[in-house]
């Protein structure tokens, strides 16, 4: 049986990675300082797990957690455009040189086969064209963005110097369950859930025709695992989202209409290293991977809301 490993595999999407993993019948292992990652997530499946517990910039830590390891799903990152913009030397630390410790590992290693790693749309910063194709040049309008740019040349360059097998997901605005709202760096979804479910006015930066093509979590696991054994598909940046883009006064209307309410949002200036606008070419993902929208934007959040409602630290 192969082993899996999850890097960053407490945090809202690596543990929706390791949760699919297990009920496919695969042996998973999570590496996680829980740093940004929630305990809470793998509670209910510890005992189905191998949990390492520490940081991707320790090298004997890498070491050890790639001992043995088949796939990788490296999820680990100090996200958020914002936390970014106030602490960029972290950033870098944590994005870029944790990343290069775990593709050093790995170029050595007998048993890998192959490396998925989570990149960003804000590589595309402030591309004009309406919908990001993975051949536009890249605009980073933040640290975030840089880091994880640096790391795509890094995936790139460890395949074509050491034929260590990597493919780059590019996700766009991510949200579901596991998600944290509590954290001052928490994405818009779950944060205007949590506002608005106390009866809050939820803050938009702008006048909220600001849109994205937010995805829910189910569509961006299973490219995950279809990237890591696709054939053909080694050195290859594929976007992965729902192609479609809603606004953040669609997304208030929206949480809105699920907890059955009328809250109206408070609008303030735009953000510096915000994106005004945010949509994927899927084309590549649906042709090398199969990938299809599985959970669209209106189904996702209804279920993230219920998901958070059930809740008891939201």
């Amino acid at each position: 049986m192969a082993l899996h490993l999850v890097t960053g595999g407490g945090g809202f999407i690596g543990s929706n990675i390791v949760q699919e993993l297990l009920k496919r019948g695969e042996k998973v292992r999570v590496l996680d300082n829980f740093s940004t990652g929630r305990r809470e997530n793998l509670l209910s499946i510890l005992s189905d797990i191998e949990l390492i517990e520490g940081d991707i910039r320790s090298y004997h830590t890498v070491l050890d957690a790639l001992d043995g390891v088949d796939y990788i799903y490296h999820q680990a990152a100090l996200p958020s455009v914002p936390r970014s913009i106030s602490d960029p030397i972290t950033s870098n630390d944590v994005n870029i040189s944790g990343t290069l410790n775990l593709l050093d590992v790995a170029r050595r290693s007998k048993t890998i086969k192959r490396i998925v790693f989570a990149s960003s749309s804000s590589v595309y910063g402030d591309a004009p064209e309406p919908k990001k194709v993975e051949t536009l040049p890249p605009r980073p309008l933040s640290p975030y963005a840089v880091n994880k740019l640096c790391d795509e040349y890094y995936f790139l360059v460890f395949y074509k110097l050491y034929g260590l097998e990597t493919v780059v997901i590019r996700y766009f605005n991510v949200f579901g369950g596991n998600q944290d709202p509590n954290s001052p760096y928490s994405a818009v979804i779950p944060k205007f859930i949590r506002l608005m479910k106390r009866g809050e006015s939820p803050t938009i930066y702008g006048d909220g025709s600001t849109s994205r093509d937010f995805t829910y979590v189910q569509n961006v696991v299973w490219a995950n695992l279809a990237a890591a054994t696709a054939p053909n598909v080694a050195g290859e940046v594929i976007n992965v989202a729902c192609g479609e883009s809603y606004s953040l006064n669609d997304l208030v209307q929206g949480i809105n209409a699920a907890l059955q309410t009328n809250i109206r949002p408070i609008y303030t200036d735009f953000r510096k290293g915000d994106i005004k606008h945010s949509l994927a070419d899927i084309s590549k993902a649906q042709r090398l991977l199969g990938y299809q929208v599985f959970i669209p934007f209106r189904e996702g959040l209804q279920l993230t809301v219920q998901e958070m409602l059930n809740r008891k630290d939201v």
